[in-house]
């Protein structure tokens, strides 16, 4: 939790009222129908605009009530000048109770009372900010004992300038200079382990949920193709 927000003088409420699954996340892809619930005052994703409700592009990280362009109740106004920033916490216990967590807010919402739905929806929303940090990364090694993967698959020989060309998504958040700074680095990974973690995320045996989104889109040979690629990349 952070400090402003504890200032915030809604401290209490949190330690009381959040379940422990408020650190974790769930999945986005069932969190975007949950999102139909919001989508008629908030829009989110490349050609969001402000509407009833302000867009909620980037929230991960955000003080409350900063939206450039959306006029904000003073309600708001007067949390995010407190320290209201919205973190994993700070999201599940406002969808949980907007009323609660920010007093006189305009917002005719009541809540989400399950806290699946909450952590669905928080896990879709984390698409679309910046901050990867933001989400607990699972340890990067995958060794055979975590996931079983089809000899065949293992076998698949990537291309590695193809693996160049498909490495702009990973690169967003891991660095290529082989630094780890939040985000575990993946430069020089014996191809084996990548494979054999990229599938796990895959599967969904290994749960992040960035990661089983980007991980499911692949292909057997897209991922060989990554894993030939950050096998043999040189640090930059």
């Amino acid at each position: 939790m952070r400090s402003g927000f504890l200032k915030y003088g809604v401290a209490a409420f949190l330690a009381a009222a959040l379940p422990a699954s408020a650190q974790e996340f769930g999945d986005a892809a069932a969190g975007e129908a949950v999102f139909g619930r919001c989508s008629g005052c908030h829009q989110v994703g490349p050609s969001a605009r402000n509407r009833v409700g302000p867009q909620l592009n980037g929230i991960f990280g955000r003080q409350a009530a900063t939206v450039d362009g959306f006029r904000y109740s003073n309600a708001f106004q007067r949390a995010g000048a407190k320290g209201l920033e919205w973190h994993i916490d700070e999201l599940d216990a406002f969808l949980e109770n907007p009323k609660q967590l920010v007093p006189g807010t305009r917002m005719s919402f009541r809540g989400i009372s399950d806290e699946g739905e909450r952590a669905d929806l928080i896990a879709y929303l984390r698409q679309y900010s910046d901050s990867p940090a933001n989400i607990p990364e699972a340890d990067p090694t995958a060794m055979a004992t975590d996931h079983e993967v089809a000899p065949d698959i293992l076998a698949l020989v990537g291309d590695p300038e193809y693996g160049e060309y498909l490495s702009s998504e990973c690169t967003t958040c891991h660095r290529v200079d082989g630094q780890d700074a939040g985000i575990p680095s993946i430069v020089l990974w014996p191809e084996e382990d990548f494979v054999i973690a990229m599938h796990a995320y895959k599967a969904k045996v290994r749960e992040h949920p960035v990661m089983n989104m980007v991980a499911g889109r692949l292909s057997d040979e897209e991922i060989a193709a990554l894993a030939a690629y950050f096998a043999k990349i040189e640090s930059q």
